[in-house]
């Protein structure tokens, strides 16, 4: 017994004293033993600012915890390996946002053990070596068969070649002078979008992107474009631009590659790391980071910039009568219905249980309301048909746009919010913006 006593008192040392967070569940969550880093790093996170269960903790930026671990059959394992979860927007007094690893391991059929570390510094240096690393291997691989096109300043093509017709189908007088977006499909750019893509250029030497491209004749193919700026331009935008004594060549080099036979690879990819699993839409990893994204652009080269909150009205009530597999089924519905009703240049996200937002880059309020009252009219106007059931379902929205007192993506979304809480307090079902309710909310908190 005294041996026993000793190997347990050490345990709880190492458990205490180690340079991770550590924390042993029950089945449904509930937290048996936690040492003060797991505490530290989860506290902050609590809506009521207690421990008692991890899922409860991490409601808001991990919503698909319970559904994991409930699915997972196996007697014991690693349910999820390094998962990271996007915790805000950025931290006060830093500019990088905090992100948390989380791994979670099923001892026996009664209990969890949870592993969780801040690695924000690290997923910083690794988006650095991966731009490096992208760079590298758009030079060194697969380059023989590109199109190779030149642009002015502005983003318009100079010149035709062959690779330019071999690669998309596009002849001379379909490109020439045409913007550069010529090469996406309808709604996967925006003016704003090509200008970003240049300056993202001069600032950092390159821009590559792995999205969907367009031939002539109207299919598409997944491709890996690189921009690279030649020779600088002479506007103070540009002061980050690579200096070159080139005044006779083109402003930048878009180079297009077919990679479609990689595509499955890289979306297998880009969905592990950056979608829900669930919906299939954006994680809030992906959401805050293109949020970040889209306000550094927006500071460099002001537009207007709006975000819809979307909330399913009452899905509590759908989840108790029919059961979690039929609301997931409502969910993904949801999700549908928000990629089809919204550009391809706008992010869709799930950012909590039932909760979804869109980043509408280069959209101001009246656009924003008009794409939020599309989709608020589809959903009422649908029926998700699962297993027999015929059920619908209605939501609300809020939406803010971005004005000269709103400094990042947390202010915006506190607006946001507060238009849903109003929209869902006069009834459910409609879409209410920022500015008029302010006012309604001091209305309804006055009466």
């Amino acid at each position: 017994m005294a041996t026993l006593e000793e190997e347990h008192q050490a345990l709880l040392q190492f458990l205490y004293l180690a340079p991770v967070g550590l924390a042993q569940l029950k089945m449904d969550g509930e937290i048996v033993m936690i040492n003060p880093l797991s505490a530290q790093l989860l506290m902050p996170l609590s809506p009521d600012g207690s421990l008692n269960n991890l899922f409860a903790a991490l409601e808001t930026i991990a919503p698909e915890l319970r559904h994991l671990c409930a699915s997972f059959e196996e007697p014991y394992g690693m349910i999820c390996d390094a998962t990271r979860l996007q915790v805000n927007a950025g931290i006060p007094g830093r500019s990088d946002p905090q992100i948390l690893s989380l791994t979670l391991l099923k001892l026996d059929a009664a209990r969890l053990m949870a592993v969780i570390s801040d690695v924000s510094v690290q997923v910083k240096r690794e988006r650095q070596l991966q731009q490096h690393e992208a760079w590298f291997n758009a030079i060194l691989h697969g380059m023989t068969d590109y199109a190779l096109v030149s642009l002015d300043g502005k983003g318009g093509i100079e010149q035709w070649n062959e690779s330019i017709g071999r690669v998309t189908g596009h002849d001379a007088a379909a490109v020439l002078n045409r913007p550069y977006s010529i090469f996406f499909p309808e709604g996967a750019t925006t003016e704003d979008s090509l200008q970003d893509r240049l300056q993202d250029a001069d600032m950092n030497g390159w821009s590559l992107q792995e999205s969907y491209c367009r031939r002539a004749d109207g299919t598409r193919f997944w491709a890996s474009t690189l921009i690279t700026p030649l020779r600088v331009r002479n506007d103070a935008a540009h002061i980050g631009a690579i200096r070159q004594d080139m005044s006779d060549c083109p402003s930048y080099c878009l180079v297009v590659r077919d990679i479609d036979e990689k595509r499955e690879a890289s979306e297998s990819r880009r969905k592990a790391l950056l979608c829900d699993h669930l919906t299939g839409v954006a994680n809030r990893r992906a959401f805050f980071d293109a949020a970040e994204l889209e306000f550094e652009r927006m500071r460099r080269s002001p537009r207007p910039l709006s975000l819809v909150l979307f909330d399913a009205d009452s899905f509590k009530s759908i989840n108790d009568r029919y059961g979690h597999p039929v609301g997931d089924t409502v969910l993904r519905h949801f999700a549908e219905t928000l990629q089809d009703t919204f550009r391809q240049i706008d992010i869709v996200a799930r950012i909590g249980g039932e909760e979804f937002a869109v980043i509408l880059p280069s959209t101001d309020m009246p656009a924003a309301l008009a794409a939020a009252e599309r989709l608020r009219a589809a959903i009422e106007g649908a029926c998700v048909n699962i297993d027999g059931l015929h059920i619908r379902y209605t939501v609300s929205g809020g939406i803010a746009s971005v004005d000269g007192d709103v400094s990042g993506i947390d202010e915006l979304i506190k607006r946001a919010d507060t238009a849903l809480y109003v929209a869902k307090a006069e009834g459910r079902n409609r879409v209410r913006t920022w500015g008029t309710s302010q006012a309604r909310l001091l209305e309804m908190v006055a009466s």
